[in-house]
């Protein structure tokens, strides 16, 4: 069974892809903030990374990096509201991105990424 991490500042809609995520059979932690990933990441193994690129003070590409540095093999997709690296540059910035996806993507579509890069591990 896969281990996602979600990292999601507002809680109801990382509550949201958890419950979906965990319909699909994976297993679905979800935190808020940059610190709370680094605390997951230290003491668990995680296979992939759902993480909201409007994390404050960078967060996102923190986590992006610790995630690289303590689990390599784990992959991130990032979501977000912006259109800030929409040119894809974010796979410049994140050696471990596999995707970027616009925070309003349906929940089957959020879910069949998740499925499709855990699906390795």
């Amino acid at each position: 069974m896969a281990h996602i991490l979600i990292v999601e500042g507002q809680v109801p809609l990382g509550e949201l892809w958890k419950r979906h995520i965990e319909r699909s059979g994976a297993r679905a932690d979800l935190v808020s903030d940059a610190e709370g990933a680094m605390r997951v990441l230290n003491l668990e193994a995680v296979d992939l990374l759902v993480v909201d690129l409007a994390l404050p003070d960078g967060g996102a590409l923190t986590v992006a990096d610790y995630a690289g540095y303590r689990r390599p093999a784990a992959k991130v997709i990032f979501v977000t509201s912006t259109t800030f690296f929409s040119d894809g540059s974010i796979f410049q910035h994140a050696a471990n991105a596999c995707a970027m996806l616009p925070a309003d993507t349906s929940l089957d579509d959020l879910v069949a990424l998740v499925d499709h890069y855990a699906a390795g591990t």
